[in-house]
């Protein structure tokens, strides 16, 4: 983990159905620290202006930060951004608990969202590997039977 980071993003494309890994290079993480930061940059960077917040041109990232899921205190956190449908501009929010450590222990330091699915499906990131899978068969399940299932 070169200076906090695994160095690896993940943008998912759900109209599509892609999955692509980009580097985290080593310019945008010391120019854009953090999960704020790095999200804002490639958000601003990559999504189209005027787009709506709930249409299919918004992306929605998960973003970690350098020191997240190291042994400091209070570094579980992990920052949502994108395009926010109450303002209609920039949204965010962090939270901390298990996701962000676990997202990184995975092998990402974001995860990036854009377009609309045709049907369900879930995202498996597993040893620095990502795959989405198909979720009809968890349709209607609340998240403790759907966790049980997954």
């Amino acid at each position: 983990m070169a200076d906090g980071y695994i160095g690896k993003m993940l943008f998912v494309d759900l109209s599509e159905g892609k999955l692509k890994d980009e580097i985290l290079d080593e310019e945008l993480r010391r120019e854009f620290v953090g999960g704020y930061g790095i999200g804002a940059r490639v958000i601003f960077s990559q999504q189209k202006p005027g787009i709506d917040a709930l249409g299919s041109g918004n992306i929605f990232g998960i973003v970690t930060g350098p020191l997240t899921g190291s042994p400091v205190p209070s570094c579980s956190r992990y920052t949502i951004v994108g395009k926010s449908p109450l303002t209609g501009t920039w949204g965010d929010g962090n939270s901390g608990g298990d996701f962000g450590p676990y997202l990184k222990f995975a092998g990402y330091d974001a995860v990036f969202f854009k377009g609309i699915s045709e049907k369900p499906v879930y995202l498996l990131i597993e040893d620095g590997r990502a795959e989405l899978k198909d979720a009809t068969h968890l349709w209607g399940k609340d998240i403790y039977e759907s966790d049980d299932t997954i």
